[in-house]
């Protein structure tokens, strides 16, 4: 199952949501400002990540300006803590399944939840459509 980690005002995170239930897959939505990340949930989707808190942290929004820290030099615990006491720190949204992460709204990137079944059909049209 998709688990998709959300902010209220995000406009990716309702983009995300349409295009799951457009292509009815099931997903559990967690919205961050209601239900903040355990420290687990951190973890596993820190695990799941190419470059670390990087890959997760938006250090050039308004939320993580008026910390005044750089990240970087912080311990992985000092982060997961920092995480919890400001989610909205984080770049959203946040899919995860048991095999994939996909942080922020791309279209050709969240075809990645798709069943391989279904995204070779949808492949074989797109080029189909192409060659017209």
């Amino acid at each position: 199952m998709i688990k998709i980690y959300t902010i209220s005002s995000c406009t990716s995170c309702k983009k995300a949501k349409t295009w799951l239930n457009g292509h009815k897959l099931p997903y559990k939505e967690q919205n961050l400002g209601k239900e903040p990340l355990t420290k687990e949930e951190i973890l596993a989707i820190l695990s799941k990540t190419e470059n670390g808190v990087e890959s997760i942290v938006s250090s050039k929004n308004r939320y993580a300006k008026a910390l005044n820290c750089n990240i970087e030099e912080l311990s992985v615990s000092e982060v997961i803590d920092l995480i919890q006491d400001n989610p909205r720190i984080l770049k959203s949204p946040i899919l995860i399944d048991d095999k994939r992460l996909q942080v922020g709204y791309k279209e050709d990137d969240i075809r990645a939840f798709l069943p391989r079944s279904i995204r070779n059909i949808e492949n074989t049209e797109a080029r189909l459509r192409a060659a017209l």
